[in-house]
Parts: C-alpha cells; structure tokens; sequence
C-alpha cells in the first residue's frame, strides 16, 4: 500500500490524500484550497470557466489517476461536509463512487440549494462509524469524531496487512466527546501510519474551552446584558446552535433564527437529537432575510420556503420583543438590520474563528453594528483539537510513524510529539507502507 498527500503538509484546507494498492485506488477527501502558493485567500471564482486539465496544470486539481475518467477501481471517500475538505468534487467523473455519511451528503445538497453551487453527487455510498466496508482491496473503518461539522469521520485505512489513519478534522472539548472514548477502546492499535490534522497546534499548550463553558458564557451574557443579542454563527456548526439554544431556554429567550439555519436543524434531526422550529421547541423562532428568501421563491421552492410559517417572527415582533430576542446573523443579512430600531444597547456576539473579522465584508459588517451602539462580544471555542486533543489520539493509536496534515507548522509536531517518530513528507510525495 502507498499514500501521497496531495495538499496538506504545509497547510490548512484543500485535503486530499490517495491511498492505492496494484488493484484499488482510494482518495481521502477532495477539498477546495483556502490559500493559494502565497497563503494568500484562494479565489475560488477564478476558476471556474476552467476545464479539468487546466486546473490540474493550475495545481488546484491533483493528478490522480482515475478520478476524472471512469474507472470501477477508483474511489472518493468524504470525511465531513466542509468545503475544504469537499469542494472540488464537481470535477470527479460522474461515475466514481462516493462514500460518506448520509447526513454529510445532506449537508451538501442544502448547501448546494441555499448557495446555488454544483456540488452534485452523481453516486453516493454511505457508511456508518465503527462499521468496516471494502473497496477493491483496501478496508476502510470510519470513526465518528467531535468536529464543528456534524458527521465528521476519521478513517483507518487497511490493506495487504499493512494500516495508515487519517484524522480528518477532529476535536474532543465539543459535545461529541464521547465518541473519543468509544473510539479509542475499539480502533486498531500500533498503526503503521498516522496523519494527524495539526490546525491549531501553533496556539500554544493551553486547553481549549468546550461547548459547555460556551453555553455558560451566553447564559449569563443574556443574564446580566439587557438589549437584543446578535450572534454571528455558523449555520452548520450545530454544537454552537445547540449551546446557544441551551443558554436561551435557560435564561428564557427567544431564539430568533433564519430559515436556512431552521432548515439545516430540521433534516439533521433526522440523524441525531436536535432542536429545531416546531411545537415540541416554543423557543424558536425563524425570521425571513429578503434577499434569501426572494432567492428560494425565484427557485419555485415556495413549500422549502414557508415550511416554518407557524414559527415565523417579524422584523417588528423583534424589534418589539428586543430584550428577549437573540438572533442568529450574517453579513447578507445587513439590508434586514437595518429595518431593526433596537439596536442600539444591544450586544453583538462574534462566535467565529477570529481570523474572519479581519476579511472586508465581515470587519464592515460589524462596523455597522458598533456604529449603532451595539457592544462587541466574542463567546467562541476551535472546532479542531488542541494539543492535548492531538496528543490523545497519539496516544490512542500509537502509531509507528506520525505524518503531519492540515497544518501551517508541521515543523512544530516533533517537540510536541517528542516520543513518536515523526515523519516530514511533501505534497506529492510517495510513501510505501
């Protein structure tokens, strides 16, 4: 068996990792590059009258043979639903089968419906944690893993008797960390190889908060801060909307959000215990952006778009509830902000990683808010494992050999892995297992 980690070991998002054998070939995630050669923001509309062949010449598609063409001995496995990690597989030969978690596929399909993207899957495979399936002769093992991606998957990778484990994007301080625990006492030991995703491993020795310390935090920011409280947040990190409706039921707010957001928790109900708009969770409420919802009527979805009406909250029972209200926001929601008249003595809440606030449209947008008197607050945890985190799977899997991914500093994983053999490879390099 050999692997070759096409982009990854000196930076964060675009993973994709081929994994072959003499008979099967296997890719780990298929993600769209976050920065370019000069860690400069990857411009993803620059490509996009772009054939395959000028994009692998570009280097924003690997070479990967197979993948393009059909090929039954060709395989794409995903392990969650974020971009960097899935979007480029509207390049992949409509007949290369894809394995994943179903609610990941969902993820992508309300994407693809909200955004009006092409990430159409042609031939979908799901699989479940825990459970081995084979492609050719390669094995594979998912892992369910605590990740600000719902459905986030870690993978042993087996063949000819030899075994590689790729991470993907994980943590253990959100509210799936007891997976860990699961995990841990059921995956494979002695690994041959482990690459293991390093994010955050460049923010020092400290522990993360977890969700829980972040659902105390809103608590009492509702407790002792009158005014309306916006919160900046993901629509698919449904650990922090959970936190967030925790802390509101609490604390005995309305939870005000968009119907994107009520529509992501209403098919991930589905798969796990979530709240979303209905009668068995009075405390939502789903508020309308224009500009979303023109989107969506122009698309003929009108039974997507009204399908929250009994819960709908307007711009005035907001503004005349506004002490009781927190409400969920994001940039292209400024045209409705500004029908609000109680912004002012309010709280802005920011719960996401820091270095957005510095893009243009994110930094102008929050200017307008504190422009109207709104306080500027920060409640927020990393999706991805601190070192501690790191260590533990270290620990867990003691592998012979440890390949740092998704990572700006790879060169800072043998200090603080100092008992494990680390191994320094390049994008495009080949390793024989």
């Amino acid at each position: 068996m050999k692997f070759k980690i096409h982009r990854g070991t000196k930076e964060i998002g675009g993973s994709c990792i081929e994994v072959w054998t003499d008979s099967t070939r296997i890719v780990l995630d298929f993600g769209m590059p976050l920065v370019d050669e000069k860690r400069n923001p990857f411009d993803s509309n620059a490509t996009n009258d772009c054939e395959v062949d000028e994009l692998i010449h570009l280097g924003v598609l690997p070479r990967i043979e197979g993948l393009y063409s059909k090929d039954p001995h060709t395989a794409l496995i995903l392990s969650h639903a974020h971009q960097d990690h899935y979007g480029l597989v509207e390049y992949i030969h409509e007949d290369c089968p894809i394995f994943m978690g179903e609610p990941t596929h969902k993820l992508i399909e309300l994407t693809n419906t909200f955004t009006r993207n092409k990430w159409k899957i042609h031939t979908s495979n799901y699989f479940s944690s825990g459970k081995c399936f084979k492609f050719g002769d390669i094995e594979i093992t998912p892992y369910l893993m605590d990740h600000a991606a719902f459905d986030a998957h870690a993978f042993l990778v087996q063949a000819n008797g030899k075994s590689l484990f790729y991470s993907g994007d994980f943590r253990i301080h959100g509210r799936k960390a007891k997976a860990f625990d699961w995990f841990k006492w059921n995956v494979k030991k002695d690994v041959d190889y482990l690459l293991l995703e390093g994010t955050t491993i460049n923010r020092g020795s400290h522990s993360f908060p977890t969700e829980e310390d972040l659902e105390k935090e809103f608590a009492n920011e509702f407790k002792t801060n009158s005014g309306i409280h916006l919160v900046y947040v993901s629509g698919q990190n449904i650990d922090r909307l959970v936190s967030l409706y925790r802390a509101c039921k609490k604390e005995n707010k309305i939870l005000a959000i968009d119907f994107y957001i009520a529509t992501v928790l209403k098919e991930l109900a589905k798969f796990a215990r979530l709240p979303y708009p209905s009668e068995s969770f009075p405390e939502i409420r789903v508020f309308y952006p224009r500009n979303l919802s023109k989107m969506i009527a122009n698309q003929g979805q009108e039974k997507l778009l009204y399908q929250f009406k009994p819960y709908k909250i307007t711009k005035e029972q907001i503004n005349e509830q506004a002490p009781k209200v927190v409400m969920t926001i994001r940039p292209s929601m400024k045209s409705d902000l500004n029908a609000l008249t109680c912004l002012n003595g309010g709280t802005f809440i920011y719960s996401m990683w820091s270095g957005y606030r510095e893009e243009t449209v994110i930094y102008d947008f929050i200017q307008l808010l504190t422009g109207q008197g709104m306080r500027d607050v920060t409640i927020h945890t990393s999706g991805h494992a601190d070192r501690q985190g790191l260590q533990r799977m270290v620990d867990a899997l003691k592998p012979k050999k440890l390949v740092p991914i998704h990572t700006f500093d790879a060169n800072e994983y043998q200090s603080i892995f100092s008992s494990s053999e680390v191994l320094m490879v390049d994008d495009g390099e080949i390793v024989s297992i």
